[in-house]
């Protein structure tokens, strides 16, 4: 091997990644995205605080390394995100980055009653906003930082089935690209990662055999979280702005602002196949248990 060759092997071997060293907090990270997030930061080498309101991220955080500390409470408060960030303080020295990954799937249809909507809105929007509003101003003094938000295809295109959960994920779009734009200037960068059908607990609780998860399983192939993880932080490590797990959601999403109208009817059009498939599906299995 010649000198030259040499030295490029070294150099490609000693690159650490742009997340090495990184104070990071992942939400949501008992199971599912979140853990597999917390998983691949700790493998590029940051260090992570999982938090959780299941007190199963204890033991997801213990069977990691001891980069990885576990916080349980919740995010979407403004008294749970003080607490989580003072216990990154104490345990990580800071914070540079930001996952905003916890999310629920919400109430069917337009729901019931505004506590249907406050409960979604409050974890899938306003943890994001609370959590910005207590780093920006920091990251602002540091000269850094990196929000992560995960979304949903849902906010690019919609959820047949529930307008709390489409209207939510939109809203995390819009925040974060608007994190991304106003404090570019100022080192701090902004992600957004937009997956279709992941297989977590998420996924199943969006009303098996029904439309919402119908719409969600044949649209695409159904990842894994550690897929979407890595993924993403390929991504992350490049700033990259728009994080798609799954690419054809861009043609999809092209296609929508091309003709939105066009776009709606054949939405509209799939949203009535699937109901019709779980209406007959539930006159079967009526069927079968007389």
């Amino acid at each position: 091997m010649s000198t030259s060759e040499n030295n490029a092997t070294i150099t490609t071997d000693s690159v650490k990644s742009p997340v090495a060293d990184k104070r990071v907090i992942v939400t949501g990270a008992a199971g599912g995205i979140g853990a597999a997030l917390a998983t691949e930061l700790i493998a590029r080498g940051a260090r992570v605080v999982l938090a959780d309101l299941s007190p199963a991220v204890t033991d997801t955080a213990a069977a990691l390394t001891a980069s990885a500390h576990a916080w349980v409470g919740d995010v979407s408060s403004v008294d749970g995100i003080a607490d989580l960030i003072s216990f990154a303080d104490d345990h990580l020295g800071g914070v540079d980055m930001y996952f905003a990954n916890a999310g629920i799937i919400g109430p069917a249809g337009l729901g019931d009653s505004d506590g249907d909507w406050d409960a979604i809105i409050d974890v899938n929007l306003r943890a994001h906003i609370r959590a910005a509003q207590a780093l920006i101003p920091r990251w602002q003094k540091s000269g850094s930082g990196y929000f992560v938000a995960t979304a949903s295809a849902a906010g690019l295109l919609t959820q047949i089935g529930s307008a709390a959960y489409s209207v939510t994920k939109h809203a995390s779009v819009g925040f974060a690209e608007w994190l991304s734009l106003t404090y570019r200037d100022d080192g701090i960068r902004a992600s957004v990662i937009a997956p279709m059908g992941v297989d977590t607990d998420l996924l199943r609780a969006s009303d098996s055999d029904g439309p919402a998860q119908s719409a969600v399983t044949e649209a695409g192939t159904v990842l894994t979280p550690s897929v979407v993880a890595n993924v993403a932080l390929d991504a992350v490590e490049v700033e990259q702005f728009l994080i798609l797990p799954h690419p054809e959601v861009l043609d999809m999403y092209r296609m929508k602002g091309s003709d939105y109208d066009r776009w709606l009817k054949g939405m509209s059009r799939y949203q009535n196949r699937l109901n019709e498939a779980t209406r007959l599906n539930e006159e079967t299995t009526h069927a079968g248990n007389d």
